[in-house]
Formats: structure tokens, sequence, C-alpha cells
């Protein structure tokens, strides 16, 4: 929300008394004095005039897990453990998944509690891509490439996937990146050619790459340049 807006929805202040307070830098957010209406606050953002809080903010949390198999990614599930056991952290409730992986695939998984900042990461419409270390069953053949960089239909959601790259490693191992997350996705466009998924690994979300230092089921927080990198 602008810091206007932020400050004229307090029942304390009118709109000339926050153009006025701006102008006068009395305002500050997160430490630093603003004049500008259209400065940013959020949730996690603490707003001071004159020094006195108005909003105290609360720590924003970033989290990288190396998702092992065998969990879901869930905050909550009555017969499976989740993402979200492997984390030694308080107030885990508060957290959620930024792209979620199926019970059996591994890789990089994000949690945080900056629901913001996760939807950049994850929607389709900022075209991160999401890139995949894929096994399959039989040989990937060459007609693969041009099929999933021209787009699949999927009947079930009636729409068409946007443009994938993939690159072969080995004659049943390739690189796949995508910019989407449609239900069990890769599985599916595989499925086209009639060839199962045995294997699935998430290597990389956008600018964020799966820490190699991070065995299964180990997690670390995001550094500050990886968060604004999103």
């Amino acid at each position: 929300m602008r810091v206007d807006r932020f400050l004229s929805n307090l029942p304390r202040f009118n709109r000339q008394q926050v153009r006025l307070l701006l102008v006068e830098r009395r305002i500050s957010v997160d430490g630093v004095a603003v004049s500008d209406p259209h400065h940013d606050v959020r949730e996690f953002s603490r707003v001071c005039v004159d020094g006195q809080v108005l909003q105290a903010g609360r720590p924003a949390r970033y989290f990288m897990l190396h998702k092992p198999k065998g969990c879901v990614s869930a905050t909550a599930d009555a017969r499976h453990p989740t993402v979200l056991d492997w984390l030694d952290e308080p107030d885990k409730g508060e957290l959620h998944i930024a792209g979620r992986l199926d019970f059996n695939t591994t890789g990089l998984l994000v949690i945080t509690n900056d629901g913001q900042w996760s939807r950049r990461l994850t929607q389709p419409q900022t075209k991160l891509p999401k890139v995949y270390r894929v096994h399959t069953q039989q040989d990937i053949g060459p007609e693969y490439a041009a099929t999933f960089a021209a787009g699949l239909y999927f009947a079930f959601e009636d729409l068409t996937t946007q443009p994938a790259e993939l690159v072969l490693l080995g004659p049943r191992i390739a690189r796949l990146s995508i910019v989407e997350g449609r239900y069990h996705q890769v599985k599916r466009m595989f499925g086209h050619f009639d060839n199962k998924v045995i294997d699935l690994h998430r290597e990389r979300m956008g600018p964020l790459e799966l820490d190699a230092t991070l065995a299964p089921g180990e997690y670390r927080a995001l550094t500050d340049a990886e968060i604004r990198q999103v």
C-alpha cells in the first residue's frame, strides 16, 4: 500500500495532514524518512511519525529447503509428514510454500511468510523459469523439445502450456525449464509421449538455485541478495 493511503486510513490523520507530514519528512519507513507519497508500505514495514510507532511490522522470513521424497508440500497433513516438519523454526504456522512439489519430487522448495514476494516468484505472469532435472523410463526423442517449445494442449484445463525449453543430458535424462506450475505439469508433458517420469528434481526457481551443500531434508535462510533478486 502507498504510504499516503496507509496514513489516510488511520483515523488520526486527514489527507492534508498526511501531505504535510510527508513534506516535512516526519514519516519514517523502516528507519528511513520518506517524502514520496507512493513509497511502499507492507505488512513487514515499521512505520513511525515523529518517532511514534504506527505499525510495528514483523520480520519477513525466507527459507530454501532441499525437499526429500516422502513428504507433502503442505503446512499440515493428517497422514504424511509435511515439509514444515523439516524446519526447526518458531511460529511455523505463519509460513507458506512458494511453489509446491509432488510427494516424491525432490529439490528446491521455498518457504516464506511474504505473500507478495512469493507471488512474484511463482505466478506465470512473471515468467520466472522453474528448472527440473527429469529422468524418464524410456528414451527422450528429438521431437520432445519442439513439442514442448510449441506448447501442449491440456484438455482438463482447456489451455495450452506456455513454451518450455528442454535440454537433453542423456538418453533418458533432461533438463526442463517451464514458467508455469500446472497440476503434475512435467509428468503430463512427458506423458504426452507415453514416457513415464521416474525421478523429478527441481534445481532452480527464477534466480534461486538449490544450494549444493544442502542434503535432502536440510534448509537454510535465504541471503539478502537472494531475496532482492526475486
